[in-house]
């Protein structure tokens, strides 16, 4: 039977830098053997990147927006992620369940209930095997995202409390995961973070 890949997310507030690392994480499973899956939340396929751009830039009811993200979540699942895990490959992800409850729990407020279930229906079995959490102070994410000079989506054009909010919820998820989610300190340099995700891959799995 073939041995089940391993899933890896990567997840942290707009501007926290986590998008650096995931080519990087990549090339490292590639060295040692791993076939790798580096794909995204929202989008992954193509009625997900369709529904990304929804959720991206049309402003919807909150309840709206949870939905669809987790609707583009089942179709990731079905057509990426589980059929690349049962190959045996390694899927890394920007992006997933965590996203959506600090993003939609913690930012807009929906209720953690109604979360849970979704979370249940959708991907109950199926968790990923370890999430790095880039933590940074919204400020500093602002002050990045706005040196890029791009157009902004709908969520890093919210106000300041919004990514408080954010952040507060991802850090509130990490505490009650402990040994799937690794908190980076993403205020640190490239280099010192990539030794720690790195490292932490190898002392684990390689």
């Amino acid at each position: 039977m073939q041995k089940r890949g391993r899933f890896i997310t990567f997840e942290g507030i707009d501007g926290a830098g986590k998008s650096t690392h995931i080519a990087g994480t990549a090339e490292l499973l590639r060295q040692h053997g791993h076939s790798v899956v580096c794909t995204r939340e929202p989008g992954g396929t193509p009625l997900g990147e369709k529904l990304r751009e929804l959720l991206l830039h049309e402003r919807m009811h909150l309840e709206t927006e949870a939905l669809l993200m987790f609707a583009a979540r089942r179709e990731h699942l079905a057509e990426v992620i589980e059929p690349a895990l049962a190959r045996g490959e390694w899927v890394v992800c920007d992006r997933f369940s965590d996203a959506t409850y600090a993003y939609q729990g913690g930012g807009r407020g929906l209720d953690k209930t109604k979360f849970e279930a979704l979370e249940q229906w959708v991907h109950g079995h199926l968790h990923p095997d370890l999430t790095f959490l880039f933590d940074l102070a919204p400020a500093i994410a602002g002050e990045r995202i706005a040196a890029q000079g791009r157009d902004l989506d709908k969520f890093e054009q919210e106000r300041a409390d919004f990514h408080a909010r954010v952040r507060e919820a991802y850090l509130e998820r990490a505490a009650a995961a402990p040994q799937r989610i690794c908190v980076i300190d993403a205020g640190q340099s490239v280099e010192a973070i990539k030794a720690q995700v790195q490292g932490t891959i190898a002392n684990r799995y390689l």
